[in-house]
């Protein structure tokens, strides 16, 4: 069976665009998906990269054109300024993290939610009451939110460290089992052909 190891962040408006095309993508190819959400930020300063206040205003302004434009082609709500960004991350990634340990719902599901809720719906996805409700629209148990913390807080660092050791420098950022890597939510169309040969 193929495999998707899938470093992300809930943080990041690229992840949110790219909706549910991932699991779709994964589904037709009949391949697993190991979701590994990690602190951007962590990853930026190991790999060379720059958070967005950081970086030069031509970069900003371009920025402020694409996130929109892309969202428009994709037919999705998307706000360039919400309300409760940036957030603190940890809270989403560790139910997430949870919530793929017990099964029982919809992961991407859960995911998307979460990046929706930040990009469209301007919720803080720091606030537990957030967090309980995406864990319930997904199928999971909200309890997740309390009882995944310990879990949380081990798996979320190994997987910036993880990130970093792979090669990942940014979010979205998908590795399949034979190490191609696809960065962006403009390269899951190239994930999907490289499959599709794999399976050949």
């Amino acid at each position: 069976m193929a495999h998707i190891d899938y470093f992300f962040s809930t943080l990041s408006p690229y992840a949110y665009l790219a909706g549910m095309r991932l699991e779709k993508i994964a589904a037709q190819h009949g391949a697993s998906v190991d979701y590994k959400p990690l602190d951007i930020v962590a990853l930026y300063d190991r790999t060379g990269g720059t958070p967005p206040p950081k970086r030069h205003p031509s970069r900003l302004e371009y920025r402020a054109q694409e996130l929109p434009r892309q969202a428009r082609k994709l037919g999705m709500a998307f706000n360039l300024n919400p309300a409760y960004w940036p957030t603190n991350a940890a809270p989403s990634s560790y139910a997430i993290i949870a919530a793929q340990k017990a099964g029982g719902g919809d992961v991407g599901a859960l995911v998307h939610g979460i990046l929706r809720a930040c990009w469209a719906e301007d919720k803080d996805i720091a606030e537990d009451t957030v967090v309980r409700a995406c864990l319930e629209a997904a199928g999971f148990d909200p309890a997740l939110a309390d009882s995944g913390l310990l879990t949380g807080a081990e798996i979320y660092p190994a997987n910036l460290e993880e990130a970093v050791s792979r090669g990942v420098f940014g979010a979205p950022f998908y590795i399949t089992d034979g190490d191609q890597r696809f960065w962006g939510q403009d390269r899951l169309e190239d994930l999907d052909a490289a499959l599709a040969e794999a399976a050949q």
